[in-house]
């Protein structure tokens, strides 16, 4: 029996392994690590491609592998689905919310134009907002516009383009309404309700045999794709998987499930990287595809020129030659004749294809590969778009760049030199700056204000006073005003929830004009008299005082804060009472008073000042009359949280800042909004879409008016 042994150096340390021929013992990180590093020095890498073959036949043989669900006809879009893209359904450039319609063709055209065009979307729909109030996930998608028969429209829509469509399951929404079905039957309901072609299991390396079950009876060809490294023993029914934060080795590593299972589709994915080469390489070099993640739940985290660039080149020459990424024929770390230059190797059907990454941040030029020119052969260099010579096969790559030759004997199709030519515009075109653009979030002019000589009734004066202002906020992925406060490092690991646990502080000097506050939030009954005495009917009434009945406010609850309220409503309210909303800085300075304090009574927590949800739900707005603020004001911390007048938009995320928490809290998990009552310095970032959405159980507001003087 030959025995070997070899050392595999890599980034995240050396991995020891032993090949022995008939029977073969491999390290346990090649079974359960995302990708597999290779040897750092190229005398070692025909070993490695050795015990690379050994590995997979003998993990295959382990598991009674089964791929036959790979080849099933409804399954054969997988291959060639290199490009999926997040998309956040708030997203202003695929929802028009002052149209209240959704932009499918305007968002496959940006991305055709700038990333070259996706191959599936992930309709995000819940997260960072839900908790908020009792709905659940299925419940955010059946209120986005037109319900679930309008996301019907969105995804034959994306389909009609080519696109294919993914929902999203949070198994960890256990904390709000509960189904009457189970998760796996509701999922599989919305499937076929909205037509989608795929469910995006978050957090998850995998779901359950049910799912698979599940699905193929309500829809066939609906994939699962997991968030976390799939394990291989679910390769043969999970068709795609994330390879997320996946750290590779200085020669390009193989993506353990793809070496696997060949027609397996991974996405990378690192959504904090402002530089994605390294996701680009090893989706190049494996065969595989790449995320297009830009808002990053509300922070935007813009792709560069250069990576823009490069994966326009890609996603071309991986689609039309899908069938050997996805065939048998790979060869990986393939010589080349240039330092810092990788290539593999793909063959099949006449062809050979290799593809080339430069490690360097330094353009490289010179002799890549040798190819025979006998037989007939021809090469073309696919990334400049052009015929080459057989034999010495010179590349120019750019700095931290892509290259790829085909060397064919046989038929090229007959649209070879069209591609070809398209291949060349896009060389031509390429831009390599690696800055990454950004956005700024702009404050909406708030409504100008009527001047009043004197404090109209039931509102609380409050003279000018300019003072430091300290405004606490959970550190989410949503970053706060900025939208870039949260970049974490490539160490974060969000399930442990310890780093949603930790508050982020912003401290600015703020002067305030004497103004006037609402002693308490606008109540069912001051609302309904608005409705009636006005002619104000919102332009989209879904889930408008979804609590009333029939347009009556139900018994009892007259005195309660008006919720289902969006800020629009709340704006027309403030505008007809010849009022306004106050600011976060004058909403923050009434609830604290010149002293700052922590709670609208004091800085401590006491009991019986404040609705923190003992009854399970609203209460009276002025049942808490020890909880006042120094103002006199009423439930500034508790019962209901209160819109501003802080709408931000940063022309692709809106956003509006609430105030004062409220009785409801959403429990189970990290990933939900903050609920129960908050500080008076805390500030929530409210994602913004349609009225429909940002109705909420558990968000009222009260007004503010300017006084002269």
């Amino acid at each position: 029996m030959l025995r070997r042994r070899f050392l595999s150096g890599s980034v995240a340390g050396p991995l020891c392994y032993r090949v022995a021929l008939g029977g073969s013992i491999y390290p346990k990180e090649w079974f359960q690590a995302g990708i597999i590093p290779a040897p750092a020095g190229s005398a070692a890498w025909p070993a490695h491609r050795e015990a690379l073959i050994a590995w997979r036949r003998d993990a295959r043989r382990r598991l009674k592998y089964d791929g036959s669900l790979y080849g099933k006809p409804e399954f054969a879009w997988v291959q060639s689905s290199f490009a999926c893209c997040f998309l956040m359904m708030c997203d202003e450039m695929f929802h028009d919310h002052r149209e209240g319609r959704y932009e499918v063709d305007r968002w496959v055209d940006e991305g055709i134009r700038e990333f070259g065009g996706y191959d599936s979307v992930v309709l995000w729909h819940a997260y960072p907002r839900i908790g908020l109030d009792q709905r659940n996930q299925f419940d955010f998608y059946r209120d986005m516009p037109g319900g679930l028969a309008g996301l019907r429209k969105v995804a034959e829509a994306f389909q009609a383009r080519g696109v294919r469509v993914y929902i999203d399951y949070n198994p960890w929404d256990t904390g709000t309404r509960r189904e009457p079905l189970s998760d796996m039957d509701t999922i599989a309901a919305v499937v076929e309700a909205i037509g989608a072609d795929g469910v995006f299991l978050d957090t998850m390396n995998r779901g359950g045999p049910e799912f698979r079950a599940k699905l193929d009876a309500v829809r066939r060809g609906v994939v699962l794709e997991s968030e976390n490294t799939l394990p291989l023993e679910n390769v043969h029914d999970h068709h795609m998987s994330w390879a997320q934060g996946f750290e590779d080795s200085g020669a390009p590593g193989v993506l353990r499930n793809k070496w696997f299972e060949r027609r397996h589709m991974q996405h990378q994915i690192r959504r904090w990287n402002h530089d994605h080469t390294g996701e680009l390489q090893a989706a190049w070099m494996n065969g595989s595809g790449m995320m297009v993640w830009e808002n990053v739940f509300g922070s935007w985290v813009g792709w560069s020129p250069r990576d823009r660039s490069i994966l326009r080149s890609m996603l071309p020459i991986q689609r039309r030659y899908s069938a050997l990424f996805a065939g048998e024929g790979w060869t990986p770390l393939v010589p080349t004749g240039m330092p810092d230059v990788h290539a593999g190797l793909w063959e099949g059907d006449g062809l050979r294809l290799w593809t080339l990454v430069n490690r360097s941040q330094e353009p490289r030029e010179g002799m890549a590969l040798r190819v025979s020119g006998g037989g007939g052969i021809r090469c073309f260099d696919l990334i400049r778009g052009r015929e080459v010579e057989a034999g010495a096969l010179t590349a120019s790559i750019r700095p931290r760049g892509i290259a790829a030759f085909l060397a064919a004997s046989g038929t090229l199709g007959g649209d070879f030199e069209r591609f070809l030519s398209e291949q060349a515009m896009l060389d031509a075109r390429a831009d390599f700056r690696a800055e990454s653009p950004t956005r700024e979030a702009l404050l909406r002019a708030p409504a100008p204000g009527r001047f009043r000589g004197s404090v109209p009734a039931e509102m609380a004066e409050v003279r000018g006073a300019t003072y430091e202002m300290v405004v606490e906020y959970r550190i989410r992925e949503t970053g706060f005003y900025t939208g870039r406060e949260y970049i974490p490092d490539h160490g974060y690991r969000l399930p442990s929830g310890r780093a949603m646990s930790r508050l982020g502080r912003v401290a600015r000097t703020v002067t305030l004009k004497r103004y006037a506050i609402d002693l308490t939030p606008v109540t069912n009954a001051q609302f309904k008299d608005f409705l009636a005495r006005s002619a104000y009917r919102p332009k989209h009434p879904e889930n408008f005082l979804k609590h009333w009945r029939e347009g009556a406010v139900p018994p009892g609850m007259e005195e309660h804060p008006v919720v289902w309220v969006d800020l629009d409503d709340a704006r027309a309210y403030a505008a007809w009472a010849g009022k306004r909303l106050p600011t976060e800085e004058e909403w923050q300075y009434a609830a604290q008073g010149p002293d700052g304090l922590r709670y609208p009574w004091g800085n401590e927590i006491r009991p019986g000042v404040m609705n923190n949800g003992e009854t399970g739900g609203l209460t009276p707005v002025k049942a808490f009359p020890a909880g006042r603020s120094p103002f006199g004001c009423y439930d500034m911390c508790g019962n209901a949280w209160e819109w501003t007048e802080s709408e931000r938009s940063d022309g692709r995320t809106r956003f509006a800042m609430i105030r004062g928490g409220s009785y409801f809290q959403a429990k189970g998990s990290s990933w939900y909004m903050d609920g129960g009552p908050q500080p008076c310095n805390f500030a929530a970032k409210f994602l913004l879409m349609w009225p429909g959405l940002d109705r909420c159980s558990t968000i009222g507001f009260r007004c503010a008016a300017d006084l002269e003087g």
